[in-house]
């Protein structure tokens, strides 16, 4: 079964076909600057194809035409013909209460994913976008949506409720839900059977580091809590988010800088992390190479950064009564070796130690802990894509 994995943003979408049985990826890439000027297609297949094409898209449903075309192309195609996508398989970042776990898109599915967009404004409108778009060239090929907060609804309620009105969950489902779930449940899965370990009776931490980040505590295979909130701006300091902050701060700096809660929310979105801290740049390599030079607001950033981590660590230690294994996972995660150092480090409390050799591997599973520490710490890439995928299979197949 070749499923066509979709992930679309604003102006964006990116995709993946993968054979849901063998699970290799035939053909990646990306439709970028939908709707704005400069266009480009960037294609790669596995056949060695790997071209940027030039175009205008105006709108989601040229970028999925384009997208098809280049699948089914003689020269660079990978497929014969679109009767060789079996399924498609879309990522959606918030399904509420709504669901916990995949589902086939029908019309109540659609209508809950609407509902559901005045708690992710920026990314339910666009993968409706794109599930609308794929119906329009594909009317009879089932597709399914896979939720980033699904895995983290077995979160209990004490881990979940804000200490607000009760009113305000009740009416308004004001609540933690907690995002980036499909990389979350991957990696806690692959990480149980990396080490040899049960998964229905172990007990993991995930820290999803990138330029969004976000950590899981995984007990017995269930999320019992997760750093992200009712939006991804709570939780770790990121890239560009705050993270955790005293709510007053809104107000103060309201009167201070005569700015409406639209602007604050803005700057906390996209102009505060590590960005905000360093004034130097949202990436960590910039981090590095500034803090190397001498820039302390650069170094007090890294350290603020992974202190945060350290912290949450620590909680998630506390909140499963113990831990087996801490993997770092996601393009900050999987590559960043100095702030995956500076995070080990700060573990000794729970009686590890950095091998500072291992830790020299970017992109690939290992284990960076010594072999006395008490505790594993890994390194395990995370493959979103490929769980959307196993999840369209296991609900087409049942069709």
């Amino acid at each position: 079964m070749n499923v066509l994995v979709v992930n679309c943003g604003s102006s964006s979408l990116k995709f993946q076909l993968i054979n849901a049985y063998t699970e290799e990826v035939l053909a990646s890439g990306i439709c970028d600057r939908i709707g704005i000027d400069g266009g480009t297609l960037h294609y790669k297949s596995k056949n060695d194809s790997n071209f940027a094409r030039r175009e205008d898209i105006p709108n989601h449903t040229k970028a999925v035409e384009l997208v098809l075309q280049s699948l089914t192309d003689k020269q660079d195609g990978v497929i014969k013909s679109l009767d060789d996508i079996h399924a498609i398989g879309h990522r959606v970042v918030h399904g509420g209460e709504f669901f916990k776990e995949s589902v086939l898109v029908n019309d109540y599915v659609i209508s809950r994913i609407k509902e559901c967009s005045d708690l992710a404004p920026l990314h339910n409108p666009a993968h409706l976008m794109g599930i609308e778009a794929c119906k329009a060239k594909m009317p009879d090929t089932p597709m399914v949506v896979v939720f980033d907060t699904a895995f983290h609804q077995s979160m209990p309620p004490h881990a979940y409720i804000y200490g607000v009105p009760y009113e305000w969950y009740e009416k308004h489902k004001v609540r933690r839900y907690g995002f980036h779930g499909t990389s979350h449940k991957y990696v806690s899965q692959k990480t149980a059977e990396f080490l040899g370990l049960n998964y229905a009776q172990s007990k993991i931490i995930v820290c999803h580091l990138g330029n969004g980040s976000s950590i899981s505590a995984i007990k017995n295979g269930q999320c019992v809590d997760t750093s992200m909130g009712l939006t991804p701006l709570e939780g770790l300091i990121m890239g560009t988010r705050s993270g955790d902050l005293d709510p007053a701060i809104l107000e103060y700096i309201s009167k201070r800088e005569d700015l409406d809660i639209q602007s604050i929310l803005n700057i906390l979105n996209k102009k505060s992390g590590v960005l905000g801290i360093s004034g130097v740049s949202s990436d960590f390599r910039d981090l590095l190479d500034a803090d190397l030079s001498g820039d302390e607001r650069a170094k007090l950033a890294r350290h603020a950064f992974a202190y945060r981590v350290m912290k949450y660590v620590g909680a998630y230690c506390a909140a499963m009564n113990g831990v087996d294994a801490v993997s770092f996972c996601a393009g900050v995660g999987e590559n960043a070796k100095f702030i995956r150092g500076m995070i080990v480090k700060q573990l000794e409390f729970l009686g590890v130690k950095l091998d500072e050799e291992a830790n020299n591997i970017c992109g690939q599973e290992a284990i960076i802990s010594t072999a006395d520490s008490k505790v594993k710490v890994c390194v395990i890439p995370t493959n979103e894509e490929l769980v959307i995928a196993r999840d369209t299979r296991v609900i087409v197949s049942q069709l």
